[in-house]
């Protein structure tokens, strides 16, 4: 799986310098394995404003098929707004599903209002959206920032000299549905030895302390990842042999990832004064304490009763997630206790009072279940959306930290994501700016956001199927390599070209990204362990899918920025990013989920087939 993104920190003059030109110079000491200046395989990386290039020195260099006969040439456009309702979050839910600010920088996200990192596809199915036409899909990208502030690149030698680099695993053990009592021992032993190849996967990673070497990370995780998939193809077939629910879903646990969040723990304070900020602050997500995971193996009498209980846990904190967003600016400091929160307590006690109950009947009743009824929120809300109920420093409940009697052991709750060479957990965003150690400076809201299907120059398209994941370019082409890195940068006026570097452009233009994403699929899945192996892209010269894929509906995101042009030339603009990467503009990337109804679908195919522009 790719999970990736990336920024430059500003030196002695306004300009800013990516992370491995720093490290180079300081010392031969840390070597790093990096392809920089848009992965062109230099060994230097760009610096200062090399990072910047005027649009006009661009060559054009996007060429688009020419449609055959039968080509499916049109276009079908969705208005999803400019994220105005400010759900931004460090959460990726498709490149890093399960972990809790994964991303270790801040996403825009627009459409689905209720999607985290945890979301199933049925709570996305019932959510509301900020598109126009009904679409539920959810599509996120990182944030662009203005940072006028000055940096010193030490920092970012420092902080990579005393940074462990970790593996991070989604968590296996509360995804899963109810156990049955039968094969408890089964899957509580091969959670163990998910955990056991976790650990294996880090102690391989210490030969690489203080340093970035991309091959490396490879080697380990593509044998973790294959690995893994066997033991979680092995736990779900045990539990639906024994009568168990199906496991759907679990391909998107298998991969990993390798994190230097300890870069990020290393920075300074994470918030300062900057010139611009986000129209209002991000909105908070309800944090609670997990439930699969802690319960004991459950009788087959009673195994549907509790999968439908553990699913209206999961749909009970999409709804007040959700609520969190359309509720911005409502009641005063007790709004969030009263309305979100206390409700919320209240319906997961009669849930797990239920669960319980059903358990009980066949076996002994858990107990402590009540314990795990509270929950909190990842930060301080916005304005007008105050709240007396503190989270704690990593934003979870205290109560979540003891299991339940009768609980599966500590093998059953894998190591939680995202960790720290430092052992401290990264921060939530904070501040009116939502900054994060090492992505400081105001957020730029879009000017505008262009969602587009398009079609298939070599053929007719196919629907996608509901709940496809997919994502393009790579956030992590300095830890991973850039074969999946794709330059999207561009002007308005300049869309014939696009760059791995951060553009200016011309007075009256705005900066722009283009990010195209597959259009092609493998006719079966809608995701793959490595989260990219299900979709392909079209070949460049013909349109046509590889052998074996099917064409479906190309998504192209445009987002367009009122950038001060001085800005612009001074390097004062740049993603937010992966702490290795420090704003690499060549790791830019986008992700989706979607969930257009079936009908909305096939609606968007034959539009896309009989060359209409359609919304």
């Amino acid at each position: 799986m790719n999970r990736r993104e990336k920024q430059p920190w500003l030196e002695s003059r306004p300009a800013r310098l990516t992370l491995v030109a720093a490290v180079l110079a300081a010392t031969a000491a840390l070597t790093v394995t990096f392809v920089s200046s848009g992965g062109k395989g230099t060994a230097d990386a760009a610096t200062t404003l090399d990072q910047y290039v005027p649009i006009q020195k661009v060559a054009p260099n996007v060429n688009d098929p020419k449609p055959l006969r039968g080509a499916s040439t049109g276009r079908f456009a969705v208005d999803c707004g400019t994220n105005g309702n400010g759900k931004f979050s460090p959460d990726n839910p498709v490149a890093q599903p399960g972990i809790r600010n994964g991303a270790e920088h801040l996403h825009d996200f627009v459409g689905n209002l209720a999607i985290t990192a945890n979301s199933s596809d049925a709570d996305l199915a019932a959510s509301g959206t900020t598109c126009r036409n009904g679409d539920r899909s959810s599509y996120f990208w990182p944030v662009v920032r203005i940072d006028r502030s000055v940096r010193s690149g030490s920092q970012v030698r420092q902080a990579l000299a005393r940074t462990q680099p970790v593996i991070a695993c989604p968590r296996v053990g509360d995804r899963l549905p109810a156990v049955p009592a039968e094969v408890r021992a089964v899957v509580v032993r091969r959670l163990a030895e998910l955990d056991r190849l976790e650990a294996t996967a880090n102690q391989r990673m210490t030969t690489s302390r203080g340093r970035i070497d991309a091959a490396l990370n490879n080697r380990i995780l593509d044998g973790l990842r294959a690995r893994r998939a066997t033991l979680i193809r092995s736990i779900s077939a045990s539990i639906g042999t024994a009568g168990g629910a199906r496991s759907t879903g679990l391909v998107s646990l298998v991969d990993c990832d390798v994190s230097y969040d300890g870069m990020h723990a290393a920075m300074p304070g994470a918030s300062h004064a900057a010139s611009v900020q986000a129209a209002r602050a991000a909105t908070p997500q309800v944090r609670c304490p997990g439930v699969r995971d802690k319960l004991p193996g459950v009788p087959a009498q009673a195994l549907a009763e509790v999968n439908r209980d553990l699913d209206e846990l999961d749909r009970q904190i999409s709804e007040a997630n959700e609520r969190l967003v359309t509720a911005r600016g409502q009641g005063g400091p007790d709004f969030i206790d009263n309305a979100i929160l206390g409700p919320l307590r209240a319906k997961r006690s009669a849930v797990l009072d239920r669960i319980a109950i059903a358990v009980g009947r066949q076996a002994a009743r858990p107990q402590g279940l009540d314990a795990l009824a509270s929950c909190t929120l990842s930060q301080a809300p916005a304005t007008g959306l105050a709240t007396g109920t503190p989270a704690t420093a990593s934003g979870a409940p205290t109560a979540s930290s003891t299991p339940p009697s009768g609980a599966p052991t500590a093998s059953s709750a894998p190591p939680s994501g995202a960790p720290t060479a430092s052992n401290a957990p990264l921060p939530d965003p904070q501040g009116p700016n939502l900054e994060l150690p090492g992505n400081t400076g105001g957020i730029v809201r879009p000017a505008k956001v262009l969602i587009e299907y398009r079609g298939n120059a070599a053929g007719r398209v196919v629907p996608m199927p509901r709940f496809l994941r997919e994502l393009t370019g790579d956030a992590k082409p300095t830890s991973r390599g850039p074969a999946n890195a794709r330059a999207t940068w561009t002007c308005s006026g300049f869309t014939d070209r696009l760059s791995d570097k951060y553009p200016i452009c011309p007075a009256g233009s705005q900066v722009q990204r283009v990010q195209d994403f597959p259009g092609c699929w493998d006719g079966k899945n809608v995701d793959s362990d490595n989260h990219r192996r299900h979709v392909a892209f079209a070949d460049k010269a013909t349109g046509a899918c590889p052998a074996g894929f099917v064409a479906i509906p190309q998504l192209r995101i445009t987002i367009s920025y009122n950038i001060p042009r001085d800005v612009q030339v001074k390097g004062q603009y740049a993603l937010d990013s992966f702490p290795e990467e420090n704003h690499n503009p060549f790791s830019d990337h986008n992700d989706f989920v979607n969930v257009n109804s079936t009908r909305t679908m096939q609606r968007i195919a034959a539009c896309l087939n009989t060359g209409r522009a359609c919304r």
